[in-house]
């Protein structure tokens, strides 16, 4: 499982989002936000990018800065 992405259903969740109006407006399936929220995919770059762009946040911060391995 990717610890990273599991944040997204938090975010979504915080402002009050189902996963059906999130991937409506973002046009990503509801199958992928899913299996990205739960930690099964990373997604594509473009995938990323639409996600960072809806949530207002940069993609580092949303995809990669807990990422770091010590």
């Amino acid at each position: 499982m990717i610890k990273v992405l599991t944040d997204l259903k938090k975010i979504r969740l915080e402002k009050g989002l189902t996963q059906q109006e999130v991937a409506d407006k973002t046009n990503i399936s509801i199958s992928m936000l899913a299996m990205m929220e739960n930690g099964y995919r990373r997604g594509s770059d473009e995938t990323k990018i639409k996600l960072a762009n809806f949530y207002k946040k940069s993609v580092d911060s949303l995809f990669f800065a807990n990422d770091y391995h010590f």
